[in-house]
C-alpha cells in the first residue's frame, strides 16, 4: 500500500483512511468515524492544534498502539458498526459515547456532543437510551452529565462553549440555542447564538469571520434590529475563549441592567404558522432533501 505524494496527509479522513488500513477487522470509532462520515467538527485536532490519534476499536490483541492510531479493547456488538467506502467504523451514538467518555473534561464532552447532535445522525433521546446500556464503562458518568447539558440545535463549537459560561459559572438559566426571534407581528428578526428568555438577553459569538466586510456589516444590523425589539446584546470573542473573566462581567451586568429597567418586549419566540422549524434533531429528520438545502445550509456558513 503506498499513498501518491501527491495526496495531503494531514487532511483527517485521509489520515483516518490510513489508520484503518493498517488494522484490517479494526473499526474507527470516536471524532474518526465521524470526520470520515463528513461531519464538519470532527477535525482531529486538540486544543492546541495538534493531530490527535486516530481511535481504533479492535477485537484482538494482534495489534499495538502506535503513533497516530489508539487502539482499544472495548466490546463492539455486531450491530454498533458498519461499514462507510470501505473503511468499518462504530455506529454514531457509539462514536459519540467513545468521545464523551473520555473527553479531557465535562465541558469538552458537552462540546463533542452538540457537534455530534448537529450532524442529526443522533438526538439525546438515543443518546439516553445508549447510555443506559454502559453501566460500568470507563468514563459513562462524564459522558451522562454531558447529555444532561447538550443542545440539539447548536451550530459551532463556540456556541456549547459560551451557553456552559452562561450556565456553569453564572448560574443562569438555560438559554435556548439558535432559535429564531419575532416581533409581535410574526416578522423574524433575527435568530442569535444564544437567548436568555427571561431576561431578554441575546448573546452572540464574534470569531475573525465576523470582523471584517460585509459580514461585520451584518452583524451591525443585526444587533440594531434586536436591541430595537428591548433586547440586551452580548458578545463573546476569540480572546474570551482564553480568559472569559470579562465575557462572564459583560454577560452579568447586561443582565442586570435589563432586568433592572425591564422594557418592553416587543419580541417573541412563538413561531408564527409560516413558519418551518428546525430547532430539534426530529424536525430536521423529518425535512425533505430539497428543504434540508433550504433551512439547513446557515449551518455550514
Amino acid at each position: 500500500m503506498y499513498v501518491p505524494a501527491s495526496v495531503d496527509s494531514d487532511r483527517p479522513q485521509q489520515r483516518v483512511l490510513e489508520a484503518a488500513t493498517e488494522i484490517p477487522g479494526g473499526h474507527v470509532t470516536g471524532w474518526a468515524a465521524f470526520a470520515w462520515a463528513g461531519a464538519r467538527w470532527f477535525d482531529g485536532l486538540d486544543g492546541n492544534g495538534n493531530a490527535r490519534p486516530v481511535p481504533i476499536v479492535i477485537t484482538n490483541h494482534r495489534y499495538r498502539s502506535r503513533p497516530g492510531i489508539l487502539l482499544t479493547a472495548e466490546r463492539l456488538p455486531l450491530s454498533q458498526w458498519y461499514v462507510l467506502d470501505g473503511v468499518s467504523g462504530t455506529h454514531p451514538l457509539r462514536s459519540a459515547a467513545y468521545e464523551a467518555r473520555r473527553a479531557s473534561s465535562l465541558r469538552r464532552a458537552v462540546v463533542v456532543l452538540d457537534m455530534a447532535l448537529q450532524t442529526d445522525r443522533i438526538s439525546i433521546a438515543e443518546l439516553v437510551e445508549h447510555a443506559g446500556t454502559l453501566n460500568g464503562w470507563y468514563g459513562v458518568e462524564q459522558f451522562r452529565q454531558a447529555i444532561g447539558l447538550a443542545d440539539e440545535n447548536s451550530w459551532s463549537p463556540m456556541e456549547p462553549e459560551m451557553r456552559l459560561h452562561w450556565e456553569l459559572d453564572l448560574g443562569l438559566p438555560r438559554p435556548l440555542c439558535n432559535h429564531p426571534i419575532f416581533d409581535l407581528a410574526g416578522n423574524h428578526i433575527g435568530t442569535p447564538d444564544l437567548l436568555d428568555v427571561e431576561a431578554g438577553v441575546v448573546g452572540e459569538y464574534d470569531g475573525g469571520l465576523h470582523l471584517a466586510g460585509e459580514r461585520r456589516a451584518s452583524d451591525i444590523q443585526r444587533e440594531s434590529l434586536f436591541r430595537r425589539a428591548g433586547l440586551e446584546y452580548v458578545t463573546m470573542t476569540s480572546i474570551d475563549r482564553r480568559d472569559p473573566t470579562q465575557f462572564l462581567r459583560r454577560t452579568k451586568e447586561a443582565r442586570e441592567r435589563v432586568l433592572r429597567l425591564g422594557p418592553e418586549r416587543r419580541w417573541t419566540v412563538d413561531q408564527p404558522a409560516w413558519w418551518t422549524p428546525t430547532v430539534t434533531v426530529e424536525q430536521r429528520r423529518s425535512l425533505t432533501a430539497a428543504d434540508r438545502e433550504r433551512f439547513l445550509r446557515h449551518r455550514a456558513a
